[in-house]
Order: structure tokens, then sequence, then C-alpha cells
């Protein structure tokens, strides 16, 4: 059953934020499918916010880490009960000071930190997600194509694109 607030339609988004040790910066869950288990800081996108800004809110809001974005290294799309489609845009980030403390938000987490994806890999208590991660080199994502307009007639107050660079003249 969707709802009322979000809909059969929602959009997520997560932030992978690796520090220059290579580690993850990932919480634990207090609710949901997730429930005590490691994953990415995430949350829903909301109606005034890209999701590009909403990673960066999350992130901020779940672990006190200010970033940069980097690009986008994934989406994940799914249905849930044949009614709801559920999609997560998956960001590369980078802490602007990863010597920063994580203030983890304890009324939705157990706890945040740095882990290395080695342990992630290891670790039972790591999502699905991570453990798919863990095994794809991640470094370079899809980068943001700011300053485009599509149009006045579609009366976006935000818009961007984001694509990985690569050539496409086989």
């Amino acid at each position: 059953m969707a709802t009322a607030k979000r809909g059969n339609v929602w959009l997520g988004a997560a932030g992978l934020v690796v520090n220059s040790k290579g580690q993850w910066l990932v919480v634990k869950k207090r609710y949901g499918g997730l429930h005590g288990k490691w994953s990415l800081p995430a949350g829903f996108v909301n109606g005034n916010e890209t999701v590009d800004q909403a990673v960066l809110r999350e992130v901020k809001e779940e672990t006190g880490m200010d970033c940069r974005l980097m690009g986008m290294i994934g989406f994940r799309s799914g249905v849930i009960r044949e009614e709801i489609s559920d999609n997560m845009a998956i960001f590369l980030l980078k802490a602007l000071n990863e010597k920063q403390p994580i203030i983890a938000q304890l009324s939705e987490l157990y706890e945040a930190g740095w882990i290395s994806p080695e342990d992630l890999s290891n670790e039972g208590e790591a999502s699905v997600m991570l453990h798919e991660m863990v095994s794809y080199v991640l470094e370079e994502g899809l980068e943001p194509i700011e300053d485009v307009d599509p149009g006045k007639v579609f009366g976006y107050s935000d818009y961007k694109l984001f694509f990985k660079k690569q050539s496409i003249n086989h």
C-alpha cells in the first residue's frame, strides 16, 4: 500500500562517501528493511530539491558530514508488492573534512562510521546493495551537467543531467 505522502512512485538518494584511506561512510539503521544492517546514508527526495541536493542533505542529517558531489555512480529501481515503484539514485561524495567527527542521527541510526569495503564484504550485517557495490570499482561516476535549460515550457526551477564521460564513437 502506497503512503499518502509519497504516492506510488518513490525517489530516494544515497551517498557513498569514500575517505583517503578508502573507507566508506556507512550507517546502521534503526528501522525498516535495513534495520540493524550497515547501509549508505540515504533518504527520500523532497519536492523542493533535486536528487543530488537530497543526497547532500541526507548525508549531513544522518552523519553530520558535509560533502561535495563527485557524480552519480548508480541507480536502483524496484517494485514493492507490485504497487510501489521504489527508486534510488546513488552518488559518489567526498567529505569536505574527513577528520570532522561523525555525528550519528540517533533517532534513526544505531551508529555511523568509516568501514573498509573489504570489512563490509565480510560483514554479515551489511546490506545486499553494499555487498554488491564492494565488487565494483566506483571511482568514476556520472558527472553532473548543470546550466542546461530544457525550455520554459516545462517550468523547471532546477534541472540537471548526469552522464558518465566516455567516448560514444566506436
